[in-house]
């Protein structure tokens, strides 16, 4: 039965999931684990985690429109070449098991507190009851196995609310008309940052960046002075708006009493994943 909450509850869960599906990109377990399987580096092992659930058989520009906002040509260095040095199986093993790790020297004793099994098993209805159409990463990831363990059943849950908000933000994106870079730089340029110092776009060769920020300006999103435009801002804030709605539906299986104890559940946990990471 569709539950009905009396305020958008989106935005707050991405605020209390958002830490622990990022798991993968900041606990040193999970690189570690998924560098012990013979990948060359952080980037093997990110693509390797991440696109596992695709299987072997996905090409690079399959996980490329998947993953939406990687240059052209950054996936295609990973993939296929990681499934010539592990195989998904055994990178979806190691990204659990280092994202358990991590999450466990984090925490502490809190670890095997009631109330991660008990957030697990809320945030597990919620995960699982969205629709998948429209949502290929979100999908894929349906498709494993759920863990019983209580860490990794809470990991899980909240990458696949991860995954699933995200394949509805790049539709967000997409009605908005910002391609998979630009997407890095309006939000650089939304919280303050440069695009040339922003950590995802940084890299790109200077040409290739100004080219972007150029089309960007042509259309009335970046003022001359490099920063975002009322249109600009604008834009922004409908692609985080849209993002929100699209992402509201798992939730809609808790009712009131059931989120409240989610959201206190997830509060404590959610604040010593973040005051661990570099955000």
């Amino acid at each position: 039965m569709k539950m009905s909450h009396p305020q958008p509850v989106a935005r707050r869960m991405y605020d209390l999931v958002e830490p622990i599906g990022m798991l993968p990109y900041f606990a040193d377990e999970s690189d570690e684990a998924l560098m012990a399987l013979g990948l060359r580096n952080v980037w093997d092992a990110y693509f390797a985690g991440r696109a596992a659930p695709f299987g072997r058989s996905v090409p690079a520009e399959v996980v490329h429109a998947a993953f939406y906002n990687f240059a052209p040509g950054e996936v295609a260095r990973h993939i296929p070449r990681v499934w010539d040095l592990t195989t998904p199986e055994a990178a979806l093993a190691a990204r659990e098991r280092g994202c358990v790790a991590g999450m466990r020297r984090i925490l502490g004793e809190h670890a095997d507190d009631p109330a991660i099994k008990r957030a697990g098993d809320l945030l597990m209805r919620a995960a699982t009851s969205a629709p998948v159409e429209g949502r290929a990463l979100y999908a894929a990831l349906r498709a494993l196995p759920v863990p019983q363990e209580p860490v990794a059943r809470l990991w899980h849950a909240a990458t696949l609310l991860r995954e699933h908000r995200g394949d509805g933000h790049i539709v967000a994106l997409m009605a908005e008309g910002i391609g998979g870079t630009e997407a890095h730089v309006l939000h650089a340029l939304s919280v303050g940052t440069p695009a040339e110092k922003f950590g995802r776009v940084w890299h790109l060769p200077a040409a290739q960046l100004t080219a972007v920020v150029d089309g960007m300006r042509a259309r009335g999103l970046v003022g001359t002075d490099g920063w975002l435009t009322a249109e600009g801002q604008a834009t922004k804030e409908r692609v985080e708006a849209l993002t929100d709605r699209l992402a509201e539906a798992p939730y809609n299986v808790l009712d009131p009493s059931e989120l409240d104890r989610l959201m206190a559940d997830l509060e404590p946990i959610a604040a010593a994943l973040r005051a661990e990471f570099p955000w």
